[in-house]
């Protein structure tokens, strides 16, 4: 028998007033149910936001320090159980165990960046126009903050998150993604674990059309952030509209990779099929599209796909796989229609481009890593969001003509240039229309005392990660002081 979760609101795990479950099943081995977890209504929803808000008094009334001493509890428990959560991780998502350990470790940067960023939380002195009277600004929480989780990323996004909204005094309520419950379950336990106060913290697992519509239509909650995709980014920010609550949404990415003639071909290659492939392509900041001078993309299609033919697919629990399957079988069925679509329009298949079942793969969602030559810029695989293990391939004429097919795109959020030309190399930071950026580095690295954010419809209401985190989650307030 599966084992039956619970919610947790104002600190006790407690079943849905609905009594109905739904399964959460491995993408590796669909026959194995992970765990049965509560499928909530608005009214449990609407419990947790109840019960944060009954704690913001009292957590927001302590001193930074005491509330970065229960957050530095956590973070150590983090350090103390990453095997266990990265398990757990592996079994919902099907990344690789190497994979999901490096995101429990990232999650620790993040959250003692943010806990170390809180306490430096501090205003500002201006001079005024007027003599005897002083003035400055500081930082105030905002109250209650809802916090909705991807499954891609399900506890390292919420460290990045949830962190720097407890240390600058929110209380928060968390939905997890249907795919990934555990893991938000897990994330949360630590902050029980450390003895926070009740109601500081919540988790509330369910749909989107119950547990997500009453986060962002609920008028006692001031702050959403978001992670997921762009269509339901738009959603949430129209009906946060309503209630008045400020947005942050990190959406969607076609992240482009360039490569000149005078790159080094091997490193670039090595970098795309990394970017590409790691955690089945299910990164936001994952490299989507190789543009390539024509001089130097034939030698450029042949190393990708040798390194692409080296990576071993299977059951990420297996310290041998390189690539595990994608995260369920929507998502395998989305990412293969893609691969069809490509091949109808005329790109050419370098390699893979079908669903594994040969085996205990069959029980999976497995897709190969798969890589399209002769892209044009047009085609839908070149301009969507596929989320899953599929590169392609766009060729050039010149340096002018990649800055312009890389721009072209609905999307901003990372990109990266590989060439030995420092003037173009400036030119590409300066010109590119992405949140973040890299010369000869792969798309998805940053780094937590940085921002994160895209721009155009890959991001809104401001970046993520860095001082930004705090940012969102707080507001100013001015004092003026007429003292003579």
């Amino acid at each position: 028998m599966a084992k039956e979760f619970k919610n947790y609101i104002n600190g006790k795990w407690t079943a849905s007033s609905s009594g109905k479950m739904f399964e959460q099943r491995n993408p590796a081995n669909l026959d194995e149910i992970t765990g049965k977890w509560p499928s909530s209504t608005s009214e449990d929803a609407a419990c947790a936001i109840e019960a944060a808000g009954e704690a913001f008094e009292q957590w927001s009334s302590l001193t930074v320090y005491k509330r970065a001493e229960y957050l530095r509890n956590a973070v150590e428990n983090m350090k103390k159980r990453r095997n266990e959560i990265a398990e757990v991780l592996t079994s919902e998502n099907g990344k690789t165990i190497t994979e999901s350990k490096a995101e429990i470790d990232s999650a620790v940067k993040e959250a003692s960046f943010q806990v170390s960023e809180g306490i430096r939380m501090c205003g500002q002195t201006l001079p005024v126009a007027h003599e005897g009277v002083f003035a400055y600004e500081i930082r105030r929480p905002l109250g209650v903050v809802g916090v909705i989780m991807p499954w891609n990323f399900p506890f390292n996004i919420p460290s990045r998150k949830c962190v720097p909204a407890l240390v600058s005094g929110n209380t928060c309520v968390l939905k997890p993604a249907s795919l990934t419950p555990q893991t938000g379950a897990k994330f949360v336990e630590l902050f029980d674990d450390a003895g926070i106060p009740a109601g500081v913290i919540n988790f509330v697992a369910g749909g989107g059309s119950t547990v997500g519509n009453e986060l962002t239509s609920n008028p006692a909650i001031k702050a959403i952030s978001f992670t997921g995709s762009t269509e339901i980014g738009r959603a949430i920010h129209r009906k946060a509209a309503e209630i008045m609550a400020r947005t942050q949404l990190e959406m969607g990415g076609k992240n482009p990779v360039v490569v000149l003639d005078d790159a080094d071909i091997d490193e670039a290659a090595a970098s795309a099929v990394k970017a590409a492939f790691a955690c089945a392509g299910q990164w936001c900041a994952s490299t989507s599209r190789v543009i390539a001078i024509r001089s130097v993309a034939g030698e450029l299609i042949k190393r990708i796909v040798e390194k692409t033919r080296e990576i071993v697919v299977g059951d990420g629990r297996d310290e041998t796989t390189i690539m595990g399957p994608v995260c369920g079988k929507d998502q395998a069925k989305i990412v293969t229609k893609y691969i069809e679509t490509g091949t109808k329009e005329g790109a050419h298949l370098e390699i893979g481009g079908n669903r594994l079942k040969n085996g205990v793969l069959a029980k999976g969602c497995f897709v190969e890593p798969t890589v399209f030559s002769n892209v044009d810029p047009d085609m839908t695989i070149a301009k969507e969001e596929i989320f899953g293990p599929v590169l392609s391939i766009i060729e050039v004429d010149d340096f002018d003509e990649a800055l312009r097919v890389a721009n072209r795109t609905d999307f901003g959020l990372t990109s990266s240039v590989y060439t030995k030309d420092l003037g173009k190399a400036m030119r590409f930071l300066e010109k590119i229309d992405t949140g973040l950026t890299h010369v000869n580095m792969m798309t998805a690295y940053k780094e937590p005392q940085f921002s994160f954010g895209g721009v155009k419809h890959s991001g809104h209401g401001g970046p993520e990660a860095g001082k930004s985190g705090i940012q969102f989650f707080t507001e100013h307030k001015v004092a003026y002081i007429k003292y003579q």
